[in-house]
């Protein structure tokens, strides 16, 4: 049985949103789940549920400007606001569960957050896992990049990138699950949010060899909307020793929602296993 639980707290940005699965019996770790642009924690119902089966309690923040909590749609605000509300989350969560191994999982903008926040400061944590961490980023003329900076300042809230859906998985359904989701940001993504995610981009890259932690990379080979080479940056630049990057041939960006998502999941609860005793 798994437990499902929802809260708020005023953080970085305005009020977070936040839900959780929970196992019913013994805990045996707990989990930040930080998820991706434009969409919401919603989204990993099905991951939560999955790790909670297997001991761990999973807490899920909605990051500002998305589902549930406040904000501007899709306005991240700032990377340094997003890491300090996913670091509340995981101390909330350790609070609930205190003695147990902690981890952060985060996919796309939410692994470039996770990335973000554990090179920013060490971070007391067993391990992180991240899933299509983009940082080799194509998107976007050499204009609309060297302007980036100006629009944010000036227009945070004016759209300049639309994602393709059709891009997030190989699965028809859950592309139109995505596309009919209320609580899933449509429009052009905010310039305030493309000029965060670039500058996190060239922070995170120049500073990888403060990722000491234990760390796991997932990664789709057809992935259209984060570079695969993203997952070599890592691998090559990284200064943790326990390092593991897992590449998935032909998988699409959100391998947690690809037919082969029982075996994506097989290897992160694997790696989760391994590390339940490392501190």
């Amino acid at each position: 049985m798994v437990q499902t639980e929802t809260g708020e707290f005023e953080g970085r940005g305005g009020m977070i949103f936040w839900q959780a699965w929970v196992p019913a019996d013994r805990v045996r770790g707990v989990i930040a789940l930080v998820h991706g642009v434009a969409e919401h924690s919603g989204r990993y119902e099905h991951v939560g549920k999955r790790l909670a089966d297997s001991g761990f309690a999973v807490y899920a923040p909605d990051h500002i400007g998305h589902g549930r909590s406040d904000g501007h749609q899709a306005n991240i605000g700032s990377m340094d606001g997003a890491a300090d509300n996913v670091v509340t989350v995981l101390d909330l969560a350790s609070g609930r569960h205190p003695g147990v191994p902690r981890f952060v999982l985060g996919h796309s903008m939410g692994s470039l957050i996770t990335l973000y926040l554990a090179t920013r400061a060490p971070l007391d944590v067993a391990g992180v896992a991240i899933s299509a961490p983009p940082l080799d980023i194509s998107a976007g003329s050499a204009l609309q990049r060297a302007l980036a900076p100006a629009l944010s300042r000036w227009t945070p809230n004016l759209g300049v990138l639309q994602l393709d859906s059709s891009m997030i998985s190989r699965d028809p359904e859950v592309v139109r699950a995505y596309d009919a989701d209320p609580l899933v940001f449509s429009g052009k993504l905010p310039a305030r949010t493309g000029a965060e995610i670039l500058r996190a981009t060239e922070t995170v890259t120049a500073r990888l060899d403060r990722l000491t932690a234990p760390t796991l990379v997932l990664h789709g080979s057809a992935d259209a909307l984060a570079a695969p080479s993203s997952a070599d940056t890592v691998e090559q630049r990284a200064g943790a020793k326990d390092l593991t990057v897992i590449r998935y041939p032909g998988l699409y960006h959100e391998i947690f929602n690809e037919p082969e998502q029982d075996a994506v999941l097989g290897d992160l609860v694997g790696w989760l296993e391994k590390h339940l005793t490392a501190r």
